[in-house]
């Protein structure tokens, strides 16, 4: 494919997700339709969609309207490059910009425009980070870098680099955490590469590499909102004897796959197997939330997000907290996560746990900024007094 007929693509794209459609579902149906597309096609339109949704609300004042053409346009505009050497009608590249949309758009003034978010949000930024608001803002509107765990039960850093640049993945170390490397080059060929198939590395975030990292301790733990099991997996390469559990056992379905090839034992709970097995030593609460701190992942989040869905979420945080105190031992630790960035899903959450849990302290408290090593992570530690 041509670029023209590259952003063409993502133009169509992108209306459909205007009128409504989820991105993935809408990139996945695109290319089952559009098989002639080859990998590096279907992964230049996917990076052409998720740029104008990081920069969803500035873009579509950049290309003067709200389309999915109004927003590769003003995508365009803000990187700088030649509209007319894309927009030309050739093949199947877009038809040329009209007279009307070369005299429109606008460069974004307001905050909410320049942060590329709603305007309920803007506040509740400022709110949450301080003079950090701005600098997190624009963090979030680029790229994630692309991060690997190493899985330390099987092998060390220097090995693993050495395994993935024989498959053309190059790596670089990630200040954030011990384990983690940085995907330099060829991102791609991850999972493909014979270190990730053989259990030697595992796509994970170096923050919640990091937040791990300071659950130190040996004995029993249960990963308690395991999702797809990445802090479970990294639990056991740290020696834990782990079990996981999900109110949506479909989340887990391929963490048995993932844990035989890291060559970890991770018992699957189901709801009603949890109180049985407790007590735990450590009990990790990876909590549902608004994900504001992996938004340039997943910008279409930071434009669904309502109030009204973050009370939900906020009140779905405090049932989990107050379900798994419980399960945790006399002696042990409940750790409360989030990759949210916000202070209604953090801080306010512990301190709304104390109120209510008076037997209860706070071991520590760390934020992980949104920054080039890593998301946005929040990490606490409880203890019964």
């Amino acid at each position: 494919m041509t670029p023209g007929a590259r952003v063409a693509a993502a133009i169509e794209i992108l209306d459909a997700i205007v009128a409504g459609q989820p991105a993935e579902q809408t990139l996945t149906r695109w290319a089952r339709g559009n098989r002639f597309a080859g990998s590096k096609d279907r992964a230049a339109i996917r990076d052409h969609v998720f740029d104008a949704l990081r920069h969803w609300r500035s873009d579509a004042l950049r290309g003067g309207g709200v389309t999915g053409r109004a927003r590769m346009i003003g995508r365009m505009r803000a990187a700088g490059l030649h509209l007319d050497a894309v927009f030309d009608g050739v093949g199947h590249a877009p038809p040329p910009l009209s007279a009307a949309e070369r005299a429109a758009g606008q460069a974004p003034e307001t905050q909410g425009d320049q942060w590329d978010m709603p305007d309920w949000l803007v506040r509740t930024f400022e709110d949450s980070l301080g003079d950090s608001a701005e600098a997190t803002a624009m963090a979030l509107s680029e790229r994630a870098p692309v991060t690997l765990r190493v899985n330390t039960a099987r092998t060390d850093v220097a090995a693993a680099r050495i395994a993935l640049a024989s498959d053309g993945v190059e790596t670089a170390p990630n200040a954030r955490a011990a384990s983690a490397l940085t995907v330099i080059e060829g991102p791609r060929r991850v999972r493909g590469a014979r270190a990730f198939n053989e259990g030697l590395v595992e796509l994970q975030d170096a923050s919640g590499q990091a937040a791990i990292a300071q659950l130190t301790g040996q004995g029993r733990a249960l990963d308690y909102c395991a999702g797809g099991g990445g802090k479970a997996l990294a639990l056991a390469a740290q020696g834990w004897t782990v079990s996981a559990h999900d109110i949506n056992p479909s989340r887990m379905r391929d963490l048995p796959e993932r844990a035989a090839r890291g060559g970890h034992m991770i018992e699957v709970l189901a709801a009603d197997a949890v109180g049985h097995s407790a007590p735990f030593d450590l009990v990790l609460c990876d909590a549902p939330c608004s994900g504001a701190g992996t938004w340039r992942r997943a910008p279409e989040a930071k434009w669904t997000l309502t109030p009204a869905r973050l009370d939900d979420l906020v009140a779905l945080q405090r049932s989990v907290l107050q379900s798994a105190a419980p399960l945790v031992a006399r002696t042990g630790v409940l750790a409360y996560a989030t990759c949210s960035i916000l202070r209604d899903e953090n801080e306010v959450q512990i301190d709304w746990f104390l109120a209510a849990n008076p037997d209860w302290d706070v071991l520590s408290v760390t934020r992980w900024p949104v920054d080039d090593l890593g998301d946005g992570f929040f990490l606490a530690q409880l203890a019964r007094r």
